[in-house]
């Protein structure tokens, strides 16, 4: 009897669709074939197989298989479980997974290859070129180097037919870990808490560690450790290590490589296609066994998958806003559930969610309270800028400025920290108050005086900045108004010309490339000053920085954000534990216009435990995360019209559901962008509520018109 395929394509339809199998074809789940639809011939996936019931319709024959590896079904499994999470059609996350089956392979390779035929004129450096041929297939160039000859000598030998050149695939080649060599000494501490992890290992199956240590403390070489306990399981054994910020990788990949004595595969959008390919295929072979990757990275068809670190798991980084909405951190859980593997979740200031998950037992709690060797945590200490403001038209406080000067005289390194792109955020006319905005979008255009342009971080949207007022025709009226760290680092410069001054941002640092590049100038001590965003604020080790100056504390306190509390400690945590780290002390200084801020005070006093306390008791009785959940909805329309009809009929059809509170529509605090208004509904539910199952029920109750976008959020990050 034939059987009937359903096959998942990657684009986004609500189903998988049925197709006939063809006779002989032999299909397995995880296959990718080629599914017509329509016109066209397009990639898919087989998620289900069942024989075919007699009077069914006739169905499309499948075109072939591809000659692709086979997703695994924990994959399989992994992404269409991913998008009833995220209440999202599943060739959404599907599209993720097969991004790298999708790139181009790379270009075939030239190898130079025995024929049997003996030279006609036997030479020394004739036969030291067939015995490297012997040895191993290599390109002619490579073959002349093994050799020691000039490639004249290998062109004689192709010439004569004793050497004959094809065309092969390239192959990524990952020389496999060796989990037995050494690693870093660890205190007792680590010791204690790597012993533990191991021990979960050994245990088997799925379980969650929070690995929670002070910056400095050593986290990286405990996870490598139980990393290597992983490896060691079995020949084919995998390991997946998750960070949020791509100028992070290679530190790590570096740490990664020297620990197991072999690169691992790395995964992230600075990867070229090419190369993302190989390691696909790599990882779906099973011939990778590390990964070192961005949030995407939890996509890959991992063949044996037993161990997920997310290092800086509290990072707002791991969520993805946009195209596929999800969290990595949560996705991780997940996917080492349906995989039977252990997850370390790894931060100095974890999130409230996987706090709470220790403090119930859920998750094994493993504390590191000390900084590794000689190192301590540095001294916080705040500016109150109502009373010590800085010189006017100046950024930096006297006091700052004072401390930066005393830590350049010792020869030692000073952080400046302002979690802002460019020159300066907002860009006003003093002759009519026009705020420059990007069209379309309510987004204020950003100064950036190294390419003289106006650019919203938004949409992308760029423009040279105009020499009179667009909007009143004013000449050299238009004025910068608030520092970015372009700004700092010119008022730095003015005030220490002998100082070496760099900037760190988005902005300034292109690729992993040029990321490592500073980091390491960074590190051997050739800049004095660095000025920079969160992008320098984890994760980094700078040997002789002793001194972190954030330039405006109070930053990520504005807005309607419900985890601003929350997340300015966490990053402002983060970007001072970059000071002394190593045998020198460490201070920080902290300008803020609310020193008595429960975040500053908690900063000041090195209190995380008295923070989080407080912060957990406010989430409790409004039953905010963790101790609710929360989704939003983001309606999108070009006709404001039609927008607010279709969501006021929204409104109307929410479910009704006992401990559910739907709170909306409003206008979004960012109304306008590319030339769609925008309008949010926010659902609060209690913890015992199927949050994607309401959602998706809601969903189904509401046919949008064709111009009209709707976006569901699941733990929303973003409030605008």
């Amino acid at each position: 009897m034939s059987r009937i395929a359903s096959v998942l394509l990657p684009m986004p339809l609500p189903e998988a669709f049925d197709y006939a199998e063809p006779e002989g074809m032999g299909l397995e789940l995880g296959d990718q074939v080629a599914a017509p639809l329509g016109p066209r011939l397009l990639r898919g996936v087989v998620v289900g197989l069942r024989e075919a019931a007699g009077g069914n319709r006739p169905l499309k024959p499948l075109e072939a298989i591809l000659e692709e590896p086979r997703l695994p079904p924990r994959t399989v499994e992994f992404v269409q479980w991913a998008a009833r999470y995220a209440v999202d059609w599943p060739g959404q996350p599907l599209a993720i997974a097969l991004r790298g089956a999708r790139a181009p392979k790379p270009r075939p390779v030239r190898i130079a290859e025995l024929t049997g035929a003996a030279p006609a004129r036997p030479t020394a450096s004739r036969t030291k070129v067939l015995e490297a041929a012997t040895a191993q297939a290599l390109s002619p160039p490579d073959l002349a180097r093994a050799a020691g000859v000039g490639a004249g000598v290998v062109k004689s030998l192709v010439d004569e037919g004793v050497l004959a050149v094809r065309l092969v695939e390239a192959v990524a080649q990952f020389a496999p870990p060796d989990p037995s060599r050494p690693g870093a000494t660890l205190n007792a501490s680590q010791a204690a808490a790597a012993a533990e992890l191991k021990a979960m290992l050994a245990g088997g199956g799925f379980n969650v560690a929070l690995l929670d240590g002070v910056t400095g403390s050593g986290k990286t070489e405990v996870y490598l450790e139980a990393a290597a306990a992983a490896l060691a399981a079995g020949p084919t054994a995998q390991v997946l290590i998750l960070l949020p910020e791509i100028a992070l990788t290679q530190a790590v990949i570096g740490r990664v490589a020297e620990r197991f004595g072999a690169e691992p595969g790395e995964w992230h959008s600075d990867v070229a296609p090419p190369a993302r390919r190989r390691v696909w295929e790599a990882v779906a072979t099973g011939r990778c066994r590390i990964v070192v990757g961005a949030r995407s990275a939890l996509f890959l068809p991992f063949q044996d998958l037993k161990l997920i670190v997310v290092d800086e798991e509290h990072d707002a980084s791991f969520k993805q806003e946009e195209g596929f909405i999800y969290h990595a951190r949560d996705l991780a859980v997940a996917r080492g559930k349906i995989e039977d593997a252990a997850v370390i979740l790894a931060s100095a200031t974890p999130s409230l969610e996987s706090l709470r998950n220790a403090e119930q037992g859920r998750y094994r709690w493993l504390r590191l309270s000390t900084r590794h060797g000689a190192a301590r945590l540095p001294d916080i200490e705040l500016i109150d800028l109502r009373e010590a403001p800085p010189d006017h038209g100046r950024w930096l406080s006297p006091r700052l400025v004072r401390a930066m000067g005393e830590t350049f005289a010792r020869g030692e390194q000073t952080l400046l920290f302002l979690n802002r792109r460019g020159y300066a955020p907002l860009v006003l006319c003093k002759a009519c108050g026009e705020r420059m905005t990007a069209p379309d979008t309510d987004s204020w255009l950003v100064e950036h005086r190294y390419s003289g342009r106006l650019v919203c971080h938004l949409t992308g949207f760029s423009m040279p900045k105009p020499k009179a007022c667009p909007h009143c025709g004013a000449h050299d009226s238009l004025v910068s108004i608030g520092p970015g760290v372009e700004r700092v680092e010119e008022e730095a410069k003015g005030l220490f010309p002998r100082a070496r001054v760099a900037v760190f941002s988005s902005d300034t640092v292109f690729d992993a490339r040029e990321a490592r590049r500073l980091i390491e100038a960074m590190a051997d001590g050739q800049i004095d000053i660095l000025v920079a965003t969160q992008a320098a604020a984890k994760g980094h080790n700078f040997p002789n920085l002793t001194l972190v100056g954030v330039v405006d504390a109070d930053l990520g306190l504005r807005g309607g954000d419900l985890r601003a509390a929350e997340r300015t400690y966490q990053l402002l945590a983060q970007a001072t534990g970059r000071a002394g780290r190593k045998d020198r002390p460490g201070r920080a200084l902290l300008q803020t216009w609310a020193p008595e801020h429960a975040v500053m005070q908690a900063l000041a006093a090195q209190d995380r435990d008295a923070f989080v306390a407080a912060e957990m008791a406010e989430r409790e009785l409004a039953g905010l995360p963790p101790f609710g959940r929360l989704a939003a909805v983001i309606v999108s329309g070009v006709d404001p019209i039609q927008l607010e009809t279709f969501v006021q009929a929204m409104a109307q059809a929410a479910p009704n559901s006992a401990g559910v509170e739907v709170y909306g529509p409003a206008d979004a605090p960012l109304g306008l962008i590319r030339g769609r208004r925008r309008k949010r509904f926010l659902v609060r539910a209690d913890r015992a509520v199927d949050l994607s199952a309401y959602m998706a029920t809601w969903r189904a109750r509401v046919k949008p018109p064709a111009s009209v976008r709707v976006a569901i959020d699941i733990d929303p990050y973003s409030f605008l």
